[in-house]
């Protein structure tokens, strides 16, 4: 029984760490239809400029994170309105060869600067305090990283059906030119929509940097498994990229714990069997 529990609570931790990076790719996916193959890159320029700050330079851990998201921000909006305005217009090779390229200049950048090794993040001591649940001890920082996960679904709910932004986003998403004829900015609702995404990736990185260590060829490492959140949840879906974050985190932990040699095996060919039944993910609709 301990062991179930312990994958329970270990794979919603994993699950939410998927769903903070991956919910933004997926409403980028779902909106702007641009196959976004450097958005792993966000969670890494992250961590990274949270190590520089906190390792480096001696800011708290906290202030370091806190900034790291705005600064984080700030260059995704720079690269919207330099380069991914452009490669909204490309066919899916031209897509995924710009953002493979824009993969790699961050990747470089951080290589360059900061070596190949895993980063610390300079995680204050506090977070390592274990918490006794009864059928487990665990880390704060693991229970902190779950709180952090439902509190961003609860903030992205608000933001889609409680604002006008996200009214205008979900209709951007239903059909982007009857948006737009209706007198909806739907660049500027790209805008927002890629620089929310990029931020949330920032805040996933670091957050769950315990578990998927920040370092330069993170971006690469990671991309599948942040393709497949968006594929099994479907595109532009927010509560099928929860789920199906939820649910591959349980799903991989589950294969770890209980089938050591071949639990990555196992968790593909589970993949692979649900896309085919059902295409467009969890939640997803046709194109």
């Amino acid at each position: 029984m301990s062991v179930i529990l312990s994958i329970f609570v270990d794979g919603i931790a994993y699950g939410m760490i998927l769903f903070m990076i991956s919910v933004g790719l997926s409403i980028t996916m779902g909106l702007m239809r641009i196959i976004n193959l450097a958005h792993g890159g966000f969670a890494l320029l992250g961590g990274a400029a949270v190590h520089v700050l906190s390792t480096r330079i001696g800011i708290s851990f906290w202030a370091a994170s806190l900034a790291a998201v705005v600064l984080i921000v700030l260059v995704a909006v720079l690269l919207e309105r330099l380069l991914y305005r452009h490669i909204y217009g490309f066919n899916e090779l031209g897509q995924v060869l710009a953002t493979i390229g824009i993969v790699f200049l961050m990747i470089a950048t951080v290589n360059f600067f900061l070596g190949s090794t895993i980063l610390p993040l300079g995680t204050p001591q506090s977070l390592t305090t274990a918490v006794d649940l009864g059928f487990k001890t665990l880390p704060l920082h693991r229970m902190v990283v779950i709180s952090s996960g439902v509190m961003v679904l609860a903030a992205l709910w608000l933001l889609m059906e409680k604002t006008r932004f996200g009214i205008y986003l979900r209709a951007a998403v239903d059909n982007k030119v009857a948006a737009a004829a209706l007198g909806i900015n739907t660049p500027r609702i790209y805008l927002a929509a890629f620089a929310i995404g990029a931020g949330l990736a920032a805040v996933g990185g670091i957050l769950g940097a315990e578990l998927l260590p920040i370092e330069a060829y993170y971006p690469l490492r990671y991309m599948v498994l942040f393709l497949i959140v968006v594929s099994v949840g479907g595109l532009g879906s927010i509560p099928g990229s929860f789920a199906a974050a939820l649910g591959l985190g349980i799903l991989d932990t589950a294969g770890r714990y209980l089938l050591p040699g071949v639990g990555t095996i196992f968790f593909f060919l589970a993949i692979t069997a649900l896309l085919a039944f059902r295409p467009h993910g969890l939640m997803g609709r046709a194109q």
